[in-house]
């Protein structure tokens, strides 16, 4: 498809995925008096600020990562090849809201006491923030190896083993978002049916690969004959 191949078309999805954040900081910058510092916190964006701006970046880091995960099984349903050219992209505007998460969380929420054992105290004390912080440590070196230069480095087969981690994120990214709801988990347990999908095709996927290239060897090899045996 002509579309999907042209270089404007990645301008266009670039922009689109910017615009969760473009929403945000135009939320920010709406305050009416931006000469006291930190005075954006008392525009109209919920109850809690912070707290809003950390769960809206978290869960469009989830929907970034659900949309860079289906994006290989769209690709075979649909017969659209040409998917995989926005693939990176999209998985490294996963890590880039889920830096805004983190950053929000470490700056804004404690930017007060700015104290390193607060800090420590609060991830002992929440378990759900370990579990989030984990998988923000694994997205990094997916993040840092999604250009073509690492992959040479790699090489494909061990690149792709590395970039599996992405599952693993997703998971740690569901309990995160579950541990961290008081009573409502439908959204949690909506994400962790989505991931729990897009891995199952993946593994049949697989299954159903490696069974082609056994029936494949299978017609490579010569009949047994008489004079063979």
């Amino acid at each position: 498809m002509r579309l999907l191949t042209s270089k404007w078309t990645k301008v266009v999805v670039f922009l689109l995925c910017l615009l969760p954040a473009a929403d945000i900081a135009l939320k920010i910058a709406g305050n009416e008096d931006p000469s006291l510092m930190w005075s954006w916190f008392n525009y109209d964006l919920s109850a809690n600020p912070v707290k809003f701006i950390e769960h809206f970046t978290g869960s469009w880091t989830l929907r970034f990562l659900v949309i860079t995960l289906a994006i290989t099984p769209l690709r075979r349903i649909l017969h659209l090849p040409q998917l995989i050219r926005f693939r990176r992209m999209v998985g490294l505007y996963a890590f880039f809201y889920v830096c805004l998460h983190f950053s929000t969380w470490i700056v804004l929420d404690h930017w007060k006491q700015w104290d390193w054992n607060a800090i420590w105290a609060d991830l002992l004390k929440r378990p759900f923030i370990v579990v989030g912080f984990a998988g923000f440590l694994l997205l990094v070196p997916l993040a840092i190896t999604s250009t073509a230069g690492w992959i040479r480095r790699l090489g494909g087969k061990n690149w792709r083993m590395l970039h599996r981690a992405i599952y693993a994120t997703a998971c740690l990214g569901v309990i995160h978002y579950y541990w961290l709801v008081k009573s409502d988990h439908r959204a949690p347990l909506a994400y962790g049916a989505i991931f729990a999908l897009l891995f199952l095709w993946r593994i049949g996927d697989w299954l159903l690969d490696r069974r082609r290239a056994a029936a494949a060897d299978v017609r490579r090899k010569p009949p047994i004959t008489a004079e063979s045996a």
